[in-house]
């Protein structure tokens, strides 16, 4: 079976908003290219994904079917641009699938499918009876025919995700041979394409970021491209404010605990032993935490006369720490 397009891309959410992904569909069903080659190249994508030779009682006929209406419209203006072949879409609600259409576009008269064949280099896959194959790569030969075979694969069997929730391109083939051949098409543009098995689909998917506008670039889809664009640099800076938040917050947390400690520490040496009996620098220090629980260091040195390094008030306050430490362990042994 070969695969159809995911007719929940077209769907509107409750705002009435169409997906990204329809979005950028909606956007490459409406580029037509100015070469023939490049409209060749195109129409065999789409055919590879969407289309099908059926035969009944000796005849044969090439059926293209889709659940998304901007593949259909494409399909239709392609073969009639290219090989000046007047068509119908037919449309009917899929039965398993309620309020889903279903779209159709048959070609019966054998000449017709001759020509569309040789033209555009398609073989019926011997794997998957009567789904459609290149026989050869010679559609693709031009950057150009490469860009337009990549947006017929892409709108006829490809989705993307929303990018404000994360990074995900893929198109779907229905077989190795298929998703091989597309992922060399899309690595001669220098993006890393990848393939998975998915259930008895081949999956030809990018990740990065940067690498999915690099696609929308190659398939010219320039709207997409730029609203993809801001929503990374939104992210990135949203990103950023986050993290410097977080680190100042851990700085923030980790001020106060050693503040804390440090009144403990402080309020046990003036219990047990007394600040009388320290010497000048610790006694300042020490009076100077107590009455400002939440000062810094550098604030703590500003305070004292003559002044300290936040260095010289961390040795001090260390040095409190340390005694306070000790007279624990006397009183923890005494317990014993």
């Amino acid at each position: 079976m070969h695969r159809k397009t995911d007719w929940s891309e077209n769907r509107k959410d409750d705002k009435g908003e169409m997906s990204f992904s329809g979005m950028v569909k909606e956007e490459l069903s409406r580029q037509i290219g100015l070469a023939r080659h490049c409209k060749m190249a195109e129409l065999a994508a789409i055919l590879c994904s969407c289309g099908k030779m059926e035969c009944f009682s000796g005849d044969s006929k090439l059926k293209i079917q889709t659940e998304n209406e901007a593949v259909a419209r494409k399909c239709f203006t392609l073969l009639q641009k290219t090989f000046n072949i007047e068509t119908k879409i037919f449309v009917r609600e899929n039965s398993h699938l309620k309020r889903v259409k279903v779209y159709t576009i048959e070609i019966t008269d054998p000449e017709e499918i001759q020509v569309i064949f040789q033209a555009l280099r398609l073989v019926t896959n011997s794997i998957d009876q009567g789904t459609l194959v290149l026989s050869d790569m010679l559609v693709v030969q031009q950057n150009c025919c490469k860009r337009a075979f990549i947006r017929g694969a892409f709108l006829a069997s490809g989705s993307i995700s929303d990018p404000e929730k994360g990074y995900h391109f893929e198109i779907v083939c229905s077989d190795a041979k298929r998703a091989e051949q597309l992922q060399t098409i899309i690595r001669s543009f220098s993006v890393d394409a990848k393939i998975v098995q998915r259930k008895k689909s081949h999956v030809v998917y990018v990740k990065e970021g940067a690498q999915i506008v690099d696609m929308l670039a190659v398939m010219e889809a320039n709207v997409a491209l730029m609203d993809l664009e801001n929503i990374r640099i939104l992210k990135e800076m949203r990103n950023s404010v986050n993290r410097k938040v977080n680190c100042e917050t851990a700085n923030i947390n980790k001020t106060v605990n050693a503040a804390v400690k440090q009144m403990e520490d402080i309020k046990l040496v003036r219990q047990k032993i007394g600040f009388e009996q320290l010497n000048e620098g610790l006694a300042q220090v020490a009076e100077l935490r107590m009455q400002y629980p939440e000062a810094t260091l550098k604030e703590l040195g500003m305070m004292l006369s003559p002044q300290v390094g936040k260095s010289g008030v961390n040795h001090r306050l260390r040095k409190l720490s340390a005694m306070a430490d000790e007279l624990r362990e006397k009183q923890g042994g005494e317990l014993l």
